[in-house]
């Protein structure tokens, strides 16, 4: 998988460089050449001086064939912009942004762009996103159960979501669209940019993040 990071502080070169030693392709931008001295010295990614929201900066690394793209510098407005260009102009499918200000996460949502705010975020949370194994939130006492969090992928856009449950195994607990959560909502339609919000047993965890990424039609 080919990923770009916007923004090479301590979030952003953890990820490139936790992304990079699990094998996938990662470019790194930023506006200050020094920043990219936070990277290993063995980093096999590339690393592309200047603004996250430059298209031309962009398509340099790599984003007309990129599968995720985390926006995480120091500035929510740079950070929703070069999110919103991901989406809108290059269509790559798995998109974070980092906020300060988590009030602004439900006018990010509407556009169907993940946000994780600072005082949760973690680097496992970004990375688990991007590589669509669902982020887990919380997890039971006995480490047994997980409500995750998981954007809709695209194969599921017009797809029952009661297909995504499993008795005993998965529950669709609630979908955020638009905004707006809805509670026990598995008979819905999935729509593009649905936030899913699941109730997993951890046998059932790696099955699922597979029905996700292939769509109902493979099970």
């Amino acid at each position: 998988m080919h990923v770009i990071v916007v923004g090479c502080g301590r979030v952003g070169s953890g990820l490139a460089r936790s992304l990079s030693a699990e094998g996938h392709t990662v470019a790194i931008i930023d506006k200050e050449e020094r920043s990219f001295r936070r990277l290993p010295s063995g980093f096999t990614g590339t690393t592309h001086i200047g603004l996250g929201f430059d298209r031309d900066l962009l398509i340099a690394a790599g984003a007309e064939r990129a599968q995720s793209l985390a926006a995480v510098t120091s500035g929510d407005n740079s950070n929703i912009l070069a999110a919103r260009i991901a989406k809108e102009t290059f269509a790559i499918e798995k998109v974070v942004a980092r906020i300060y200000d988590p009030r602004r996460a439900a006018i990010f949502q509407r556009l169907g762009i993940a946000t994780v705010a600072t005082v949760t975020w973690t680097t496992d949370q970004i990375e688990r996103r991007l590589t669509g194994i669902p982020a887990a939130n919380w997890t039971d006492g006995s480490g047994t159960v997980r409500l995750v969090e998981h954007t809709l992928p695209l194969a599921w856009a017009g797809k029952k979501l009661e297909l995504l449950a499993e008795p005993g195994r998965v529950a669709v607990a609630a979908v955020s669209r638009g905004g707006a959560a809805q509670v026990g909502a598995s008979s819905l339609i999935g729509q593009e940019g649905d936030i899913l919000h699941l109730i997993v047993a951890n046998e059932a965890s790696a099955d699922l993040a597979a029905k996700l990424a292939h769509g109902p039609s493979a099970h």
